[in-house]
């Protein structure tokens, strides 16, 4: 999968509508092999990207846990340290 496309769900505070659009659109972009569509393809495109949207929204929203919510800076020190140990300082 597209190591682009963040986890979205069960962060404090709650994933934005940009990053679900950011995640769709990376998600489109890999299907279709596509950084920028032509222009033929444009419509079809935007389209998916909106169809994916509505579609990680509605599953990000419709998700339930009984874990506690991660806060997104945590997470992130934790993801840096990972890329400090795998590629050094």
């Amino acid at each position: 999968m597209c190591r682009n496309i963040k986890t979205l769900f069960n962060f404090e505070p709650p994933a934005t509508e940009d990053e679900i659009r950011a995640a769709s659109l990376q998600f489109v972009r890999k299907l279709s092999g596509f950084n920028k569509p032509s222009q033929a393809n444009e419509v079809v495109f935007a389209r998916a990207v909106d169809e994916v949207t509505a579609a990680a929204r509605s599953l990000i929203r419709s998700l339930s846990t009984s874990a506690s919510p991660r806060d997104r800076l945590i997470e992130a020190e934790k993801a840096r340290e990972r890329s400090r140990l795998r590629f050094g300082a």
